[in-house]
């Protein structure tokens, strides 16, 4: 039985550790320059939600704001690219695609220590629970259909329409992420797991056929959307940062993870739930909503993908760990997460397994 309260544990704002504490003064006097109608006195408070990029909340006197900023200290590869994210969301806000409105990009280290960026404030509600249970059916049913169509909006663009042509390679997604992957759980390792080990061997050799070149958020979730406060409508899809162009069908699948997640603290999960009585969909029925929205359909090969999206998962959250171990996780509830590598290690094997590992 999961007893970890997510909505309590990741809703609202805390005081921010002295690693991650920014000069509101300094940075203050730069936004005044940089935002129109930008006016202090400006207070500075960090998210509790937000694992990575460490995210806060800036309150003046007239507006609210949110500044999104890589994590002090030293980096995976590749990873935190804030810039990446000012500019997908930047290229979605015009098409009225529910992104925040970006507002300005710093690369100056000496504003908050790390280059980030401004967003608008999305007034409304976020659900960190999958079961909804401050909710109730027809509103469930109502808020997944939402975010299924929002999905399947969101790979519905196409990249060179929305200047994002050059947002990335587009093809071999799935392998590519196999082996960036790879090379960041290894980097971030802290204990041997058979199960990512023979992950590891396993999934470069099974890669399913990728069918179009789409926007690919990378962590679509229930979470990491903001709903209208009246209404079951998405009005601001958040947390870009593993954005890129990709298969649109292994960030469906990684969203279908919620209804295949291990009960265990820190994670939502559908697993076991009684769907009906909730009026939450049955994975088969929010499938077959995506398919047919977009046209692009898993089909025999939704094992494999999932195989896939579990041993990714596993090693975003040895990130983690790693940042733990370095002193430099935004999260105060990052530490729990050690024990959920293994689990998910499992869990990707079994799909593995069952894709004919």
């Amino acid at each position: 039985m999961e007893t970890f309260d997510r909505q309590a544990a990741y809703t609202g704002t805390r005081e921010a550790p002295d690693a991650l504490k920014i000069d509101a003064a300094r940075l203050e006097q730069y936004l005044a320059g940089k935002i129109a109608g930008f006016r202090g006195a400006l207070e500075v408070h960090l998210f509790k939600g937000g694992q990575s990029n460490p995210t806060y909340m800036l309150k003046t006197p007239e507006r609210r704001y949110v500044l999104r900023r890589k994590p002090p200290g030293k980096l995976l590869p590749s990873a935190h690219a804030v810039d990446r994210e000012f500019k997908v969301i930047s290229a979605l806000h015009p098409q009225g695609f529910p992104v925040p409105e970006p507002l300005v990009l710093c690369d100056d280290d000496s504003i908050a220590g790390t280059m980030f960026y401004v967003m608008s404030f999305a007034e409304g509600r976020v659900f960190w629970d999958l079961p909804m249970p401050s909710s109730h059916p027809a509103e469930r049913t109502a808020v997944y259909d939402s975010m299924n169509a929002t999905l399947a909006r969101l790979h519905s663009f196409d990249p060179a329409a929305v200047r994002l042509a050059d947002y990335g390679k587009g093809e071999d997604y799935v392998a590519r992420q196999i082996a960036r992957w790879t090379k960041q759980y290894v980097a971030s390792e802290t204990d041997k797991i058979a199960e990512m080990d023979a992950l590891m061997e396993w999934l470069p050799k099974n890669v399913p056929p990728q069918q179009a070149i789409r926007i690919v958020h990378g962590d679509y979730r229930l979470d990491n959307m903001i709903l209208d406060a009246l209404s079951p409508d998405v009005i601001a899809v958040i947390d870009w940062e593993l954005s890129t162009l990709g298969d649109p069908l292994a960030d469906f699948t990684y969203h279908l993870m919620a209804w295949e997640m291990p009960v265990m603290g820190g994670f939502g999960s559908l697993k076991d739930k009684d769907l009906p009585a909730l009026g939450i969909p049955s994975r088969d029925d929010y499938v077959a909503a995506y398919v047919k929205r977009t046209g692009l359909d898993p089909g025999t090969h939704i094992d494999s993908y999932m195989a896939y999206n579990f041993f990714r998962l596993a090693a975003i959250v040895q990130g983690i760990v790693g940042r733990v171990r370095d002193g430099t996780a935004a999260n105060q509830h990052a530490a729990a997460r050690a024990d959920a590598v293994r689990p998910l290690a499992e869990t990707a094997m079994r799909f593995a397994r069952r894709a004919g590992a």
